[in-house]
């Protein structure tokens, strides 16, 4: 342990001690008790307004969404399949209180939960976040890192703290990517054609054969300089052109009738030119070059019942090249159990332990270690229509000590239809390799700029909370409303400190508090729609006699959500809008924005699907990001896409 670490958290024998019972204890006790099952694999098609689906991220153990005291989204496969996502970031964007950020030519997304940048991002429940963060805010994973869409069989958003389960990252929320496992034998084929010389294959395979299955994704997809609007005229953005290929591998082994082995490979590379515009003009960045490369093996075990349990090994490479080189790798090692104590109580708990290795040649560091171990405990309890969920969390950072982070939920259903829930939790959120050691020189036409991380920071601390209520008025109309609120000590910015500096910097605080509003309706077999409002407000304590400032650094404070929906015999149809206001217009150039998309989609046969797409089909005006030394990065204008799935 490091010096800082002594003075400030205590000594490391309380940590050594502490796993060593704890691992004792799951050994002995471990044979004695059975539970998990791959619910992620097995759960129905759910629609995403339905309040009876079973989720497994909020909790880590598989509930009915309505037993979950957490505000939680779904998307499903078949709403991806139905709406052609291409990314993960289209996807979850038109969930009530999620925006993204594209970057790096739009071949890079970042998503913000309640405004919040510090978000986890995990892959069938393994943490893909790297050490090394994105100059986008707190966050430190692309969306992008994705391989496929085709292999998701539901995606699962959870909104407000999650750091006494998930540790470091989890202060917004957690996005949890839940991959296919294959069912039967089958080839799929999807070709695409859109505007700016888009071009897309992608084939997968699945099958089964015996105790064993798998899942094949591979594609490549091609685009050209896209088209932008400014101030009523389009025009083409100079050098935005990219070239990505992807492949993903699952694969699924059956041991016995309660556990089975698990493994995960995808990789995706990105080639794609960066950009800038002061509006009419638009200017090159340079080339961005990503290499993603996830591995992990899983062995699961008490499959099929209330309490899971597995063992996890990963390791995850990423390399990148902007200008300058600097890469990143996560390995790690996560472990669970639980236990169905009675009828009434769940009890789990886990290991981890995550180290990072990060370079940067741009800013002159090389093989920074990070080391993470933590352990987590939580108990579930119903009493009668009141469940009471305990949980606490300890981290061990290699840097900065000894963290623990309780937290405490509270659901009540007063019958089957409604729920009310309530959570409190303490959060951490320790600095980046790039937080602490960043350097960076960058010329351009507007002078010199000095970006420059601080090794003095500390780590970000605070807590968070949520109330809501959702109900079910009949089989066809549901509601929901929540309310957030957090707030972040020794918060971590980047704010100007001379002339063409910036520097990371501990803030006082950091506060937000915001609201989400929705409602969802069928109005028959065929007709759906849904509505949704979230406000969300950031206040920022600088220090030094400042006060609290109002910063408007999310794209949309005021956000609305309107989807209309049809599925009727072969035809598809949906219209899906996002609408922002309340913006600064000196850092987003507009005020307000409604970016309206359209798809619709028809069965030639059964194994044979055509559809046809319209992104911001009205060529809004629109930007992503705000303003950042005079430069601007705004939205694609209006695209179009023509496609053809066969499945074989």
């Amino acid at each position: 342990m490091s010096m800082k670490s002594k003075k400030i958290y205590g000594k490391d024998c309380l940590t050594r001690k502490v796993l060593a019972a704890f691992f004792a204890s799951s050994l002995c006790c471990a044979p004695v008790f059975a539970a998990e099952s791959d619910v992620a694999d097995e759960v129905t098609d759910n629609a995403v307004n339905d309040l009876g689906a079973t989720v497994v991220t909020a909790e880590r153990i598989p509930t009915e969404r309505m037993d979950t005291p957490a505000n939680v989204t779904v998307i499903t496969a078949k709403e991806i399949a139905a709406n052609h996502y291409a990314t993960v970031g289209e996807a979850v964007e038109h969930v009530n209180g999620v925006t993204v950020t594209r970057m790096g030519g739009q071949q890079q997304e970042f998503v913000m939960l309640n405004g919040d940048t510090r978000v986890l991002i995990l892959v069938d429940g393994e943490r893909v976040n790297n050490d090394q963060g994105s100059v986008f805010g707190r966050a430190s994973a692309d969306l992008r890192m994705i391989p496929s869409m085709k292999n998701i069989r539901r995606i699962e958003i959870v909104k407000g703290g999650g750091s006494a389960l998930y540790g470091s990252d989890a202060v917004g929320g957690v996005i949890n990517i839940i991959t296919k496992k294959g069912v039967k034998n089958e080839t799929t084929v999807d070709l695409s054609t859109g505007s700016w010389k888009t071009h897309s294959l992608e084939l997968t395979n699945q099958g089964t054969d015996g105790n064993y299955s798998w899942f094949v994704t591979g594609a490549m997809t091609n685009g050209g300089n896209f088209d932008y609007n400014y101030k009523g005229t389009g025009y083409k953005m100079d050098s935005s052109d990219y070239r990505n290929r992807s492949f993903s591998l699952r694969l699924d082994g059956k041991i016995d009738d309660r556990s089975s082995a698990h493994i995960y490979y995808g990789h995706r590379s990105v080639n794609a030119a960066q950009y800038s515009t002061t509006g009419a003009s638009s200017s090159s960045r340079g080339k961005l070059t990503e290499v993603f490369n996830n591995v992990s093996g899983s062995y699961r075990f008490k499959e099929g019942t209330t309490a899971p349990g597995f063992l996890r090994v990963f390791s995850n490479y990423k390399t990148a090249t902007d200008g300058t080189k600097f890469d990143t790798h996560l390995w790690g090692v996560d472990y669970q159990n639980g236990w169905q104590l009675d009828a009434n109580n769940v009890l789990i708990a886990g290991a981890e332990w995550h180290k990072s290795d990060s370079s940067n040649n741009a800013s002159g560091y090389n093989g920074r270690k990070i080391t993470n171990k933590a352990l987590y405990v939580q108990d579930t309890m119903k009493l009668g229509k009141l469940s009471f969920v305990p949980g606490v969390r300890i981290d061990h950072h290699s840097m900065f000590g000894t963290h623990w982070t309780p937290k405490t939920a509270l659901n009540y259903r007063p019958d089957e239809a409604t729920q009310f829930y309530a959570s409190w939790g303490r959060v951490f959120k320790a600095p980046t390799a790039d937080d602490l050691y960043t350097y960076s020189v960058n010329t351009s036409m507007w002078g010199t700029f000095i970006t420059e991380g601080n090794p003095s920071l500390q780590p970000e601390t605070g807590w968070t909370a949520t109330v809501g209520v959702n109900h079910k008025f009949n089989d066809k109309t549901s509601m929901g409303l929540s309310y957030f609120q957090s707030e972040l000590k020794d918060a971590i910015a980047w704010p100007q400190i001379s002339l063409n500096r910036w520097k990371a910097t501990n803030i006082n605080r950091e506060k937000r508090r915001g609201i989400e509003l929705s409602f969802q309706q069928r109005l028959d077999d065929a007709w759906s729609y849904d509505l949704a409002y979230s406000y969300i407000r950031t206040e920022k304590d600088t220090g030094a006699g400042a006060g609290y400032v109002w910063e408007n650094g999310n794209s949309q404070p005021n956000g609305y959500r309107i989807g209309l929906h049809y599925v009727k015999g072969p035809w598809k149809a949906n219209v899906l809008g996002r609408i922002g206001s309340g913006l600064d217009e000196t850092r987003y150039v507009n005020d307000n924005y409604a970016i309206w998309d359209f798809n619709v989609s028809y069965d030639i046969k059964e194994n044979l699907t055509t559809y046809f797409r319209i992104n911001n089909f009205t060529d809004e005006e629109y930007y992503t990001r705000a303003a950042s030394y005079g430069s601007y990065y705004p939205g694609t204008g209006r695209f179009y896409q023509i496609g053809l799935t066969c499945s074989f």
